[in-house]
Order: structure tokens, then C-alpha cells, then sequence
């Protein structure tokens, strides 16, 4: 996906400071990525014992203890905001280890984080706007995080060779070096021309450490050990350990500025991965796990009679589709993708898998947001014969009477389909097409890969698929033009490569209407042709569901996701396990 160089060099400059290390230009200490994590981890740990005897607790019927949640899949790229494309990791990135300048409350109204304060010249007309930065966020080997951070990590997610997975939150805003000033050492500027919700972006990129990071040729970025082998964020948990495919481990950061909440409640909070969801389920009722993310309906009865868990239920911005690659030549024909969406059954899957926690799905569009169409939720209802209508239609006939149909040069309409392994959902979604697409005359082979490998082919430069069960989630601030705008074909969210000029109109154009009201007709127009086009065929919106312990106090899950506010849950001092342990032997 990425050019390999063998080495890369990083300048790597401190000064002592009063209260850590702060970066300083001139001067440079070559660090090789070969003793990258060896070279930084002794400041991390210097920091953060010196940190613990100035930020000691005393109130230890709420500091202290372990948090374990658990899901079916690695966090992808781990903590290098740069080149990750995966949820799970995003959000550990956001709430976890690393901070955005602003964060969104409960009402989806944006609140300082990073930046204590920003303005913007023209609310109704922007051109400029301004952030003023914390002064006592530190990453966490001790060097103060400033402007040159921000300023960094602008030009590095601006930078087309980057191949930053959501380019589109840049569109109207000025790239690279000339898009922002760094006024001074925590106050910076960024230009930009009049668009569309303009300060959602800031809400979803983690800012990154420019000292340890600048001089990263960007196609090394995805292979650098800071992002899976030793990141060095400036969030509420410090990360510890990363095994791959089993497991993060993550410490508390005294040094988490007190304004913000300062330290977090649990000493340690553990990511586990566990491929199977029935051993998800499992470990959720004896105690292994605290919280399983994401069960599934049909476990959430036994999740309900246990006494000891709660069901967490909140409304998603994730639904599950199934992405067709266009540049194959057999489903290059939207009229054929569209024959697959109504020779699938999708409201029987949805009425059998969600069990009422969830809704079949049209376009990308979550059924709470301003701009859904609930005109559309029935449009593309089960209609076999109107599939195999479209499928003749396209030039697709079975010419030798074998059940499979053939184009004019004897080729077959087949595919492979591809799901993650673990999640019996997409499982059962493949297993069901194969079965029904195989009543019109489509043969179709599923196919289980482990996710990390999956999401690798579904992005890459090759795009190694047929067709792939995935889930998505959206940005409050709907923006499409990563996934179907033509000029984006060869970017990782690009998954379908189909072409469509009216679609790149409506997508310029809906970034650019700043009132609502007048973008919904707008909105409309493009859901319609999303329903034409099928890029993809949309699945439902599920109902986020988690099993939760409750012996973990102070969570909240919503929208916005499942780790908003870890830093604030907590476990009561005679329920942490060390604690029940002890009093069992």
C-alpha cells in the first residue's frame, strides 16, 4: 500500500524544563526506527514515576483498579492518527491516548479540549480560525504539547501523499503550510473558505507528536513502530503494552491536566481482543471482561437476566453494508449492483439478526440525523423478479442452462464475497446472499478473513475483493466525498470505485450549504441517487447495544461513542478484582 524505506531518521531535540521536556529547534539527536520505542521509553517512564509522587492519590475509594473491554478485533494502526482507517482505534486515539483540539458534549455542541478557547472571523462567513491552546498538556515522555504539534499534524493530514483516510474533512480548508500560522507558541490560525459544519474536523483528528515524529517521510508512516509498538500520546491513559491480535494495556497519566478532570479514575484499562462473540459473551458473564462492545440481539436476553450486568443502548452513527468493487468488470453495471440489493431479503435479515434493535438502512444517512429522508425507507423492498429483470437487462443470462448466468463472452456472474471472522452477523449476511442471489442466477462464494487483512484488501491500492460485509461509521458532519467522489477513486475509503457525475456534483455541492434548510432538498436528491447508483447495498442501522459489569460506575455511551468519557468511569474499592481476590483466599 505504501512505499518501504529501510530507515528513517527522526530529529529529536530536548531542553530540561520545570515541568517536563519541551522541544526546541536547532540541534538533533538521530533516533533510527530501529531503537525508536528503546530510545523513547525511558523518558515515558521518567515522566510518569515523577508525575506519580507529584500527583499522588488519597482518595482510594475511587482511584484504583482495572478496566477490561473487550471486542472481536484489533485496534488497526493502533495509535498513529495519520494512516488509521479503523473505528475502535479512532476512538482510542480521541478519548483514550491522544487528544483533539475540541470534543463534542452531549448535545453535539463543540467544548474546549486541547484548545481552551478558539474564534472565528466570520461565524456566518468564515476565513480564518483562531485555537488558543492548554499550557499544561504534556505528552507523555514530558515535552509540552504546543502549536507546533497542531501545525504538524495540520500539514502531515493535509499532505495528498499522506493518504490521510479522511481527506475530505480538508476540502475547504488551505493545505499544507500555507493553511496554518503558528502565532505563537500555543496559539495557532487556520484559513479556510466558507463550508459546512467547518469545526466537525477538529472534533475527529488526534493531534500528534511533532518531536518525535516530524522529518517521517509519509510513506513510511503506516509501518513506523510508533503507532503499534510504543505511541507516545498526551491523553488520560498512558499506553503500556500492545500484543497483537490479543491485547492494549493502558495506565493512568497523573499528569492529566486538573482543569480537564485530571487523572483518571482506573488505574489500568485493558483493550482485549477475542475473536468469538459466543467467548465474548462468556467472559462478560464470569467476570473476565467488564464491558463486551457490540453483542449480539440474540445474546442480549441472557446480558439482561444476569444480575450483575447492565445493557448500555444508545443510538449509532454505524451501519452495516456490503461494498461492491466497481473497477470488477461484473459489477461495474449499477444496474446489476442493484439487482444484488433487491434479490437480498434485506428486511428479513434485519427483522432476524437485530430483533427490533435496528432499522434497514437506504443510504448512509443515520435515521436521527437533520438531513435523513424517511420518504426513502422503504424504496428497495425484496423484489426477485424485478432483480433478474435488471440482470437480462444488463446482459447477464444463464446461456447454458448450469443456474448460473453469463455475459455475451461466457463469463459468469460470480463473486466472492468476504467477512471478518468472529462476527456471526456478517457471517450470516453472506451465507443469506448466497443462498437468494443464488435464486436469480448469481453465484457467490463467502469467504471469512481475519479483519485486519480484510480492511488491508478492502483499502489498499490493489483492493483485493469481490465484495466485503463491513460496518461504517459516520462523522456527525455527513460527508460522503471519501467513499464516491470520483476524484477520490484511489483513496482508502473508496471501496466501490464507481463513477458518477452527478454524484461528484451533489457532493461538491452539499460540503458548501452552510443552512440546513436549504441543503435538505439537497440531501434528498443525493439519497435518491445513492438508491440509483448503489455503490453499496445498506443493511440496517443497528442499535448500539453493550453488556456492561456493574461494578464499573460513571459510564457513558452515546453517539459520540463508547469510550467518551472513560477517563471518568470507576470500580468501588471493594469491587475491584485484587480487592476479591484477596478476600476469597
Amino acid at each position: 500500500m505504501m512505499t518501504t524505506r529501510a530507515r528513517i531518521v527522526l530529529g529529536l531535540t530536548v531542553v530540561a524544563a520545570a515541568c517536563g521536556r519541551d522541544y526546541a529547534d536547532g540541534g538533533a539527536a538521530a533516533v533510527g526506527v530501529e531503537t525508536f520505542c528503546a530510545d523513547v521509553a525511558p523518558h515515558v517512564d521518567a515522566f510518569m514515576a515523577r508525575m506519580e509522587q507529584e500527583h499522588s492519590v488519597t482518595d482510594s475509594a475511587r482511584y484504583g483498579g482495572t478496566v477490561v473491554v473487550a471486542s472481536i478485533g484489533d485496534m488497526v494502526d493502533g495509535m498513529n492518527h495519520f494512516v488509521s482507517s479503523d473505528y475502535t482505534a479512532s476512538q482510542n486515539q480521541q478519548f483514550v491516548n491522544l487528544m483533539s483540539l475540541i470534543r463534542y458534549d452531549a448535545s453535539i455542541q463543540p467544548q474546549p479540549y486541547l484548545a481552551e478557547s478558539w474564534e472565528v472571523d466570520d461565524p456566518t462567513h468564515p476565513s480564518t480560525i483562531t485555537f488558543h491552546l492548554r499550557r499544561d498538556v504534556y505528552w507523555h515522555d514530558g515535552v509540552r504539547t504546543d502549536a507546533n504539534d497542531v501545525a504538524f499534524t495540520y500539514r502531515v493530514v493535509t499532505d495528498p501523499e499522506t493518504a490521510y483516510p479522511n481527506a475530505a474533512f480538508w476540502d475547504h480548508y488551505v493545505g499544507g503550510a500555507e493553511g496554518i500560522e503558528v502565532v505563537d507558541s500555543f496559539t495557532v490560525r487556520v484559513r479556510l473558505s466558507p463550508h459546512a459544519e467547518y469545526l466537525d474536523p477538529w472534533t475527529g483528528v488526534s493531534i500528534m507528536p511533532r518531536h518525535l515524529l516530524e522529518g517521517v517521510p509519509v510513506s513510511q508512516l503506516k509501518q513506523h513502530p510508533y503507532g503499534t509498538q510504543c505511541p507516545v500520546g498526551n491523553g488520560p491513559f498512558v499506553f503500556v503494552e500492545h500484543r497483537p491480535q490479543e491485547s492494549w494495556t493502558f495506565k493512568t497519566n497523573p499528569a492529566f491536566p486538573t482543569d480537564l478532570g485530571g487523572r483518571p479514575y482506573v488505574d489500568r484499562y485493558v483493550y482485549r481482543v477475542i475473536p468469538e462473540q459466543a467467548t465474548l459473551l462468556t467472559d462478560l458473564l464470569t467476570e473476565n471482561i467488564d464491558v463486551y462492545l457490540a453483542p449480539r440481539a440474540d445474546q442480549v436476553p441472557e446480558i439482561i437476566r444476569s444480575e450483575d450486568l447492565d445493557l448500555l443502548r444508545s443510538v449509532s452513527r454505524s451501519y452495516t453494508l456490503v461494498a461492491w468493487n466497481a473497477r470488477r468488470p461484473q459489477l461495474a453495471d449499477a444496474r446489476v449492483r442493484r439487482a444484488m440489493t433487491l434479490g437480498t431479503n434485506r428486511h428479513e435479515i434485519v427483522e432476524a439478526q437485530l430483533r427490533g434493535y435496528g432499522v434497514v438502512a437506504n443510504s448512509g444517512v443515520p435515521p436521527f440525523h437533520w438531513a435523513y429522508d424517511p420518504t426513502l425507507a422503504d424504496s428497495v423492498r425484496y423484489d426477485p423478479a424485478e432483480a433478474r429483470r435488471l440482470l437480462e437487462e444488463a446482459g447477464w443470462i444463464d446461456r447454458d442452462g448450469d443456474g448460473v448466468r453469463e455475459n455475451a463472452e461466457g463469463a459468469p456472474l460470480a463473486f466472492t464475497l468476504k467477512y471478518n471472522q468472529g462476527n456471526q452477523y456478517r457471517q450470516d449476511i453472506a451465507e443469506i446472499m448466497q443462498a437468494q442471489l443464488g435464486q436469480i442466477g448469481v453465484k457467490v462464494q463467502p469467504q471469512v478473513m481475519e479483519f485486519g487483512t480484510m480492511i488491508a484488501q478492502l483499502s489498499g491500492e490493489e483492493r483485493d475483493f469481490d465484495a466485503t460485509v463491513v460496518g461504517w461509521v459516520t462523522e456527525f458532519k455527513l460527508d460522503d466525498v471519501d467513499l464516491f467522489h470520483s476524484s477520490r477513486i484511489d483513496q482508502p475509503y473508496a471501496f466501490s470505485g464507481t463513477r458518477n457525475a452527478q454524484m461528484d456534483r451533489l457532493l461538491d455541492t452539499l460540503q458548501l450549504v452552510v443552512d440546513r434548510q436549504a441543503a435538505i432538498p439537497l440531501w434528498k436528491e443525493y439519497q435518491q441517487l445513492l438508491l440509483r447508483e448503489q455503490p453499496y447495498t445498506y443493511f440496517y442501522f443497528p442499535e448500539r447495544l453493550n453488556g456492561i459489569n456493574k461494578r464499573v460506575r460513571g459510564v457513558t455511551m452515546d453517539a459520540r461513542g463508547e469510550w467518551v468519557n472513560i477517563k471518568d468511569w470507576w470500580i468501588p474499592r471493594d469491587k475491584r478484582r485484587a480487592v476479591q481476590r484477596a478476600a476469597a483466599r
